[in-house]
């Protein structure tokens, strides 16, 4: 008797530790140069794999400072956490299990078509995620809203992120815009040598 109240005991403190854990937005401390991430992806419309292939990033020596580089551009990684954050951001850090927030943002793609997404954000857990590059401790992100764009689509759609605190990085993205399935997993990580 006595070993099962122990063994729920030890249950409810891992559960209420999980819950209570925060993760900071990551830094210029946090990196090394030579880390590196690479992921697949592909677009599935109605079953068929109609786009795939990979995207990378790594951690290179830019303008004085770090910056990740995506194979075409690089962008600086911040020195400090970013105390001004929109009020609609993509990712409202410190992230924990529980929060919500509203993210919005206008966009425009390389075909010169404009729109908005406007979806509500829920950190539903953190849980242990199997993808090709192993086994990880993520953030589940669910959004969840509406897109428009400028040639009058209006529709439904649904994002979820897993987000890695311990590569600093999101490890699987789901898309689902009720027209087709966009998956993008992380293949491989290589830390700094």
């Amino acid at each position: 008797m006595k070993k099962g109240v122990i063994t729920k005991l030890i249950l409810v403190l891992l559960l209420a530790s999980c819950a209570s854990t925060k993760t900071n937005e990551p830094i210029v401390k946090d990196y090394r140069i030579g880390e590196k991430w690479t992921w697949k992806w592909e677009r599935k419309v109605e079953g068929e794999v109609r786009a795939e292939g990979e995207d990378i990033q790594e951690v290179v020596k830019y303008k004085g400072t770090l910056g990740l580089w995506n194979g075409s551009d690089t962008l600086e990684i911040p020195i400090t956490p970013n105390k001004s954050q929109s009020s609609t951001p993509f990712r409202n850090w410190p992230l924990q299990v529980g929060k919500k927030w509203k993210y919005e943002s206008e966009w425009a793609n390389n075909e010169g078509t404009t729109g908005k997404t406007s979806q509500d954000v829920e950190i539903v857990s953190f849980e242990e995620l199997h993808v090709e590059a192993g086994k990880f401790m993520a953030y589940k992100i669910e959004y969840k809203g509406i897109v428009t764009n400028s040639r009058g689509f209006k529709g439904e759609m649904t994002d979820i992120w897993w987000y890695s605190p311990a590569l600093k990085t999101y490890i699987k993205h789901i898309n689902d815009d009720g027209y087709g399935l966009y998956t993008n997993e992380l293949t491989s990580y290589s830390k700094a040598e």
